[in-house]
């Protein structure tokens, strides 16, 4: 039987490091599946039509109009203070950028639409995922 030479060995034992290296880095690689975090759960007949029904403390209002329902972060994409609702617009007491219930901005400084979120509508409750 022939005799392994020290190259052999030294080739066969970095090509076992490699190739778990490889394993190794495919692992964390690896993209996950995005878990849903429900962020709060409401009634459907607590949300008033063609109104805002606001979570303070989640910064988050749910918003029904014309019998849809959608949801939208009240943190102001200028500097993140907390969003008032008014008749038909969201409006940042800060320095005054105003919103529609989509979240689009109608008047600055805020250059950015305000984060929609998920929603999904169960058993007569509406869930509001990111």
């Amino acid at each position: 039987m022939a005799e392994i030479t020290p190259s052999r060995r030294r080739f066969v034992v970095a090509l076992a490091f490699l190739v778990s290296g490889f394993f190794a880095l495919a692992r964390f690689l690896k993209p996950t599946g995005k878990s849903k975090k429900t962020l709060l759960t409401a009634a459907k007949e607590d949300i008033p039509g063609n109104g805002a029904l606001v979570y303070k403390e989640a910064r988050v209002a749910i918003i029904q109009e014309s019998g849809k329902i959608s949801a939208v972060s009240l943190v102001c994409t200028h500097l993140g203070c907390t969003v008032s609702a008014a008749s038909k617009e969201l409006v940042c007491p800060c320095h005054g950028s105003i919103f529609d219930w989509e979240g689009n901005v109608l008047k600055g400084p805020a250059d950015r639409p305000l984060p929609s979120y998920r929603v999904e509508e169960r058993d007569g409750k509406i869930s509001v995922t990111m």
